[in-house]
């Protein structure tokens, strides 16, 4: 039986090096083609951070039916999953757990799934912990109510989301502590 390389452990531990690497830097390109074959940077990212007691909502349905077997997680709602899986050109039509005072870390993780990371017409001015001055992020694919839902929700800090979007091999994230202007 020939199981793909995103579902074993020596390349899911690599895979969770570069999401450390990126929620430590945001708005720095990680590229996971080195590790993830012909998976998608989402689906190794999934297959990575799931197992039993995870909570995952694929409102968009992009989750494949074998590939939910073998993630292991939870079906949650959008609006109480601890990660939801999204295609980035929709429009939110859901508002995720933003955690509670006493609990902010169960705020949501919003995996969410772009054409390209580093390239395109959306142009993001990035700030805060992790950036060193600001840093520039140029996306496409990603429907910017997005950013605009995520200003809102990050606004009572610490209660907030982070994201992280996937293109086919690289990965980024925006945690909530980052500052986004779009330029």
């Amino acid at each position: 039986m020939n199981i793909e390389s995103i579902w074993q452990a020596a390349v899911q531990q690599q895979v969770f090096r570069e999401l450390v690497e990126t929620f430590s830097r945001p708005g720095v390109v990680r590229d996971l083609t080195q590790w993830i074959g012909n998976a998608t940077a989402h689906r190794a990212v999934l297959a990575t951070l799931m197992d039993g007691e995870a909570t995952l909502a694929d409102p968009h349905g992009s989750i494949a039916a074998p590939d939910w077997r073998l993630l292991q997680a939870q079906r949650g709602a959008p609006e109480t999953a601890r990660y939801v899986a999204i295609d980035g050109s929709r429009t939110p039509d859901f508002r995720p757990a933003l955690g509670r005072l006493e609990s902010p870390e169960f705020g949501a993780t919003l995996l969410i799934e772009i054409i390209a990371i580093g390239s395109g017409l959306l142009s993001l001015d990035l700030a805060g912990p992790g950036i060193d001055g600001q840093r520039e992020l140029r996306l496409e694919g990603l429907h910017t109510d997005w950013l605009l839902h995520r200003a809102d929700w990050v606004s009572g800090f610490p209660l907030g989301v982070d994201l992280l979007l996937c293109d086919a091999t690289c990965i980024v994230a925006l945690p909530r502590t980052t500052r986004i202007a779009i330029s």
